[in-house]
Formats: C-alpha cells, structure tokens, sequence
C-alpha cells in the first residue's frame, strides 16, 4: 500500500469512528432562544427619543438586555447598559442599539471611511442564517454608524475568525446623546444567504465594546471557558415567508491611468516612457433558490486602491503573505479555506475571465471556480515558449456538516500551463470533540508535470491539528509531514508546511484572572520540531513568553532561541549540512489610554542567522536589532493620522551587515461618511553594508480622493508619484541605469476609478 492510499484509509477510518462515536463526542449546547416580531415599518432613531422605545412602532420590536461581559471581568454584567431593539419585515432586518454609559463624555466615536473603527466604542450582532454554527455574518459600527462587516468563520484557516474581505451593502445611523449613543442598523434580507423556506431557524448574538475598559460584552454569553463562538449565540425565531428571491447584481468599472515609468526593456536601453491605460470590465452576481451564488466576471476589476501595508521582507527565507482584496473573490471565500492553504488566490494574478459558483443545500457546501490568468505568458523575450501562454485554472470544493459543528470535505484543483499542469487533491476535516477540544485533520496529494511535459512528480501531506480553548489552559499541536516532490502552485506554504519536512510546533498557555489589579496575566511557550525526509534535522524553536493585560495597555516579554539547519540545496555555495543556533529577547508594550491616540512598540534584540551575506561568503550568525513601532492619532474626530515605523539592524564581525528602514504616514480626513481624502507617504532606505544587497532608497507620495456609496459603488481619483536612486547615463550611444546617491523620480501615475451597483 502506498504512503497516500495509508492516509486516505487512516483518515476514512478515523472518520468512520468519529462518525459512528457521534453522540458520545458531540459538545454540550444549551441555546438560548429569542423571538424577533415583523414590524409595520421602518424604524428611526427618532422613535427612541429619550434611549427608550417611544412610540408604537418601537415598542413592536422585542428588545434584549443583560449583556455579560466576556472580558475583563469574566462573566460579569457589562459595566455598562446595553439594550438591543430587533424586529424585520419582508425586504429587511432592523437593529436599534441603546448603548448608555454613565460618562458620556467618555465615549470614544470618531468620524472615518469604512472599516476604520477600531479605538472606537462599537455595538455589534452576529447572525448565522443557516443555523449551522460553522459561518455568519457580523454588523458593527461606531457611534456615528461608521460601519464595519466581516463574515466570521468557525475552525482553523486562512479565513477563519474574521475574514472582513466580505463587504455588504447595508445602512447604518448613530448619535451620541446626554445618556450615551444610538445606532439603527437596516440589513438589507438580499444582501443576506439563508435555506429556501417559509420558516426561518436562524441564529444572533448581540455585543458591543468599551475600548476605555477594553470591555466586551455579550448576549447571550460569549463564554472564554468554551470553545467556539456560534455554538454559543441564541437561537432567533419568527422570521417566516421572506426570500431575497432571485436577485441579479451587476457592477461594471471603469479604470484609466496615465503612467510615466521606467521601461528597462527600451530599445537603447532603460528610459522614462509614457503610456495611458484604460480597463472597463464587469463582475455580475446571481442569487437563486437563497443560498446559491453565480458569480461571473469579463475583465474583472482587479485594480487596487488601496495600498499594503509595510512589511519587512530582507533576509526572509520565506514568502510573505499579503491579503486577498479583489472583488471578484469575496463572495464565500471561506468555501475553498483549508488549514493547509491550498488556494491563495492572489497566485492568479491577471485572469480575463472567471466564474465562480458557491452555495448551500441543507448540509452540504459547494464551491467551484474557473478562470485563466495572463501573467505567466506576459513581458517573455521573443522566442521564449512561455510567450503568450495563460494558465487555466479550475478549482472544486466540497465539503458536509454533521453533528454539532462538525465537517468533512474534499478539494481538487488544477492549474494547466503550456504541456504542463499542476494538480491538488485534499481531504479534510474537523471534529469538535467536546465543549473545549477540536481536531482538523487533512491529507493532500499532489501531481506536477513541468510545462515542457517532462516527467511527473507526485507529493503528499499529512496535516493534522488538535486544539484546545479554556479559561485558563489553551493549547495548539500541530503536525504536519511534507513529502520532497509535494507542490501546491495555487497555494501558500509557510515553514511549516514547505517542502520536504515533518515535524511537530505547539503551544501551551497559561492564562489568570486576578480579581483586582490586573485583568489578566498569562504565559506562553511555543516550540517547534522540524526533521527532513531523512530524519536530519532543520529547525527548532522554543519561544516562552510573559504577558499582562490591563484595561487599555498590555506588556509582553518573551525569549526565543532558534537551531536551523542549512542544507546544500539550501543554500548555493554550502558543500554540507551546517547549524545555526541563535536567540532574542523582546518586549512589547501597547496602550490605547488616550482616548485621541494609541500607541504599539516592540523592541527585539540579540542574534539572527544571516542570509544575505557579501557576495562569495557563506551565511554566518549575526547581531540584531529590530524596532517596530505604530502610533495612531486622532487630532479631531474627522482626522486620522496613522504612522508606522520599522528599523531592522543586522552586524557582523567586520562591521554592519546591513540596515533596512522604513517609515510610513497614513492621513485620512473625512468630510463626509462617503467622502474622504487620503494621503501617504513612504520612505524605505536599504544601507547593504557587507551584505549581498544593494543600496537602495525609495520615497512614495500616494494621494486618493474616495467617494465610497457602498464597498461596489465608488468614484476614486487618485495620484501617485514614486523616486528612486538611480539615473540613466547615456555611453557609447547605450543608456544604462547606474544607482546614485540622490533620489530621481523614476514613475508617476494618475488614476481615475468609477463603478457602479445595479441590483434587482
């Protein structure tokens, strides 16, 4: 029997028995229950003059009370009253949140775009249409009804908890007033997933925060001594013949850019040249039966807006992983999440065309895609075979629920390029197996063929989680074996599940509540083992840390000390297997005291293993020193000023390695809920030293003017500007880009980006 065949028995038998143990396995789950009344009409925040229902039309809609705090004082009454009005008719659910505070003046509310609500005083509800327990959306907003939406996700991947890539069309107002603040919420039913039936089971749970206290508190009780988050909302009864129907959705866009950049593949060499740009495309959605989602797209809208955030990415082994936020995969994304990352969209980096189709049917989920992407063919020499070629990709998943909060899937997916292709099968699953404990387990097999049609390679994985959740012991085990040949090209492998290693990381958390003083203090340790296939071993880690939270400010302190092996295939230039043991110290301290400012610094210090030593040398173990630091400042409720700064300093014996800096100013001031103005500036300075990089200088001015009527309805005008240390010299009739000691401008760009929601 092959290695793949024994971890598809192993994992059918496990699930056999996982199956058939059902009832002696399944999590406790007493569920509160909540009523909701179909009211007559919308309401206002006018119909609770006085934080009290003060008409007839109020008084229709049922209201819940008693929220208890999940922190800081652990299943406590929240230190402040919070009631929450409910009630729905045929187009919309309707939420009115009293939020009163004995210190209004207190209440921390500031005027921003979409989304950038954090710092704020925030009410919230969480809705699982499907009654699930696995998926739902959450509803914030801030005082003002600043929104923010997420959909959250049970389980462990790269969409679980908060995914806030989903964006909804809903409708939010708010105020502050002499007893605390208001906020209706109208969510629109067609905006929402849910089964094709007359009478709706669903699921809600209501919350709202206190950033002063760090307080959250919830109803029905969102317990930290229990596992999970759907399973403990409160079963929402009432609602009955509603139907977002067959609602068709079409958002076309239109994106024009004039560029001036340098084109290093000029006749004659490297020179400034300037193009104009025009990209008009359309994404259309199409609900049926409820539940079911078509998604197409011609030319779809993958222009970004909105910039990444910083990251240091000098003298990583290892890719980092930016964040998926194009349109056209939003809808159920979290259908096609897996703990190992098998789709990472942003692989596909120039498709024409695409569909996608995603939807429930009882207890069973579906999601498929297919589309091609221009890129691998684009900007080859003449003559280069890949010349002109598109991948094509398809993607199927597949997955059923069982029990309380139990699933078992499959996902296949296939990337064509050229005579080559790329091939994924994944079986998986999660098992919850009482209140505290859960386990994912999931075996992959993989088969690659090389675009020149050359012989095949097949790999596997074997991915195996078990973690528990407490008041006070958490932990997390994790092993995962991955073969030599194993390839993934549409997905994400970090150190853990790269190629050609197996081993073991987990942590273990001690966390206390004293009663006066502090809310909490807690301590860590995480370790990894990793091995390759001959059993040599390539990395360990063991990492404890200490950390104390108060109300707005937190303290950590931890030392990791790191063994990692660098093989020949490693590293060019290593005849044999060399070790490298290193350590750190560092502290973090973060405070949100002020209401108008908060503030985040981590200081790390000690040594590092140097992967980018002077050209011909080998890598060595080298001192280090890294600085992160973020201030957020509010000047006045309409202004946002949003900083970063990241210094990373590496030395060796013979003086400085290198020096990567970077500093970052975000503005945002806001006019109006849907007008803002944005500006950036980023300056990132690379000082090589010793090292194999090169000196290298950038300063970035980014401005955006943003109209936002919706996430799919928006009018940007945009310019950025880019300079460089460079110049172009001109020798012997040749121009050639030398690198200088001054900056030049080396690109500017202004945009203009307009679309538009057309639904029925």
């Amino acid at each position: 029997m092959t290695k793949s065949m024994r971890r598809i028995t192993a994992f059918l038998l496990a699930n056999l028995l996982l199956i058939t143990a059902d009832g002696l396995f399944a999590a406790s789950n007493t569920t509160a229950s909540f009523n909701i009344p179909e009211i007559s009409q919308e309401p206002q925040l006018s119909d609770f003059d006085g934080m009290q229902p003060a008409t007839a039309l109020a008084r229709q809609m049922s209201m819940i009370t008693g929220l208890v705090q999940r922190l800081p004082d652990v299943g406590a009454p929240g230190s402040q009253r919070t009631e929450v009005f409910l009630g729905y008719d045929n187009t919309n659910l309707y939420a009115v949140f009293l939020a009163f505070d004995s210190n209004p003046d207190q209440i921390r509310s500031n005027l921003s775009s979409r989304e950038n609500t954090d710092g704020d005083d925030r009410v919230e509800i969480t809705i699982d249409t499907f009654n699930d327990q696995r998926a739902a959306y959450t509803f914030r907003s801030n005082p003002l009804g600043i929104q923010w939406d997420a959909r959250w996700t049970e389980g462990a991947s790269n969409r679980s908890g908060f995914d806030t890539s989903f964006e909804a069309v809903w409708y939010t107002d708010g105020q502050v007033t002499d007893q605390g603040y208001q906020v209706k919420m109208t969510i629109p039913l067609r905006g929402l997933r849910f089964p094709d039936s007359d009478q709706q089971r669903w699921r809600v749970q209501v919350g709202r925060e206190i950033p002063r206290r760090s307080e959250e508190q919830f109803w029905p009780p969102y317990s930290i001594e229990v596992e999970g988050r759907l399973n403990q909302t409160a079963m929402l009864n009432g609602i009955q013949n509603v139907s977002p129907g067959n609602n068709f959705q079409l958002i076309p866009f239109v994106f024009t850019r004039d560029v001036d950049s340098v084109n290093s593949r000029a006749l004659g060499g490297p020179r400034i040249e300037n193009s104009l740009e025009t990209d008009v495309g359309l994404d259309a959605k199409y609900v049926f039966n409820d539940s079911l989602v078509l998604d197409i797209t011609v030319n779809p809208d993958f222009s970004q807006v909105e910039s990444d955030q910083p990251q240091v990415t000098v003298n990583e082994r290892f890719e980092v992983q930016f964040p998926e936020r194009r349109p056209f995969f939003v809808e159920n994304a979290d259908f096609f999440a897996t703990d190992s990352i098998l789709v990472f969209t942003r692989r596909i980096v120039d498709p024409e065309a695409g569909m996608r189709f995603t939807g429930r049917a009882g207890n069973w989920g579906i999601g498929t895609m297919l589309m091609n992407d221009e890129a691998p063919g684009l900007n080859r020499e003449a003559g280069d075979p890949l010349q002109g070629e598109k991948a094509n990709i398809g993607i199927f998943r597949l997955y059923r629920d069982f029990s309380q909060q139990n699933r078992v899937g499959v996902l296949i997916s296939d990337r064509e390029l050229a005579e080559g292709y790329n091939r994924v099968a994944s079986i998986d699953a999660r098992i919850k197996l009482n209140d505290n404990w859960t386990t994912q387990p999931q075996f992959v097999e993989t088969r690659t063929e090389p675009i020149d049609g050359g012989e095949h390679i097949s790999g596997g994985q074997t991915n195996v989680r078990l973690d528990r959740v407490g008041r006070t012991y958490n932990t997390h085990i994790h092993y995962i074996e991955t073969d030599e040949n194993f390839r993934a090209q549409l997905g994400f492998q970090n150190r853990f599940f790269r190629s050609g290693t197996d081993g073991l990381h987990s942590r273990h958390g001690l966390t206390f509540y004293p009663e006066e003083g502090l809310n909490s203090w807690e301590t860590t340790l995480f370790g990894v083992y990793l091995k390759d296939q001959n059993g040599v071993k390539v990395f360990s880690q063991f990492q404890p840390s200490f950390n104390l939270r108060w109300d707005t400010t937190s303290l950590s302190v931890g030392h990791t000390g790191f063994s990692e092996i660098l093989r020949p295939q490693d590293f060019n230039g290593i005849s044999s297997t060399t070790g490298y043991d290193y350590e750190n110290w560092n502290i973090g301290f973060n405070s949100d005291y002020f209401s108008t400012a908060s503030f985040g610094i981590n200081y790390r210090s000690g040594t590092t293993l140097n992967l980018v030593p002077a050209p011909g040398s080998l890598p060595d173990v080298a001192d280090l020193e890294r600085i992160d630091i973020d201030f957020l400042w509010r000047p006045i409720d309409r202004l946002r000023v949003n900083n970063t700064y990241l210094l990373t300093k590496v030395d060796g014996r013979n003086g400085k390695v290198f020096s990567n800096e970077i500093i970052r100013s975000n503005w945002n001031y806001q006019f109006t809920k849907e007008l803002s103005l944005r500006f950036i500036a980023q300056y990132e300075e690379t000082d090589a030293g010793t090292s194999r990089l090169r000196d290298d200088e950038n300063l970035n001015f980014d401005l955006l003017l943003r109209y936002v009527i919706n996430p799919w309805s928006a009018f940007y005008v945009g310019y950025n500007t880019n300079s460089s240390n460079f110049d172009i010299i001109e020798t012997e009739g040749e121009r050639e880009l030398i690198l200088t000691d001054s900056l030049k401008k080396d690109g500017d760009q202004i945009f203009v980006k307009f679309s538009y929601l057309f639904q029925r």
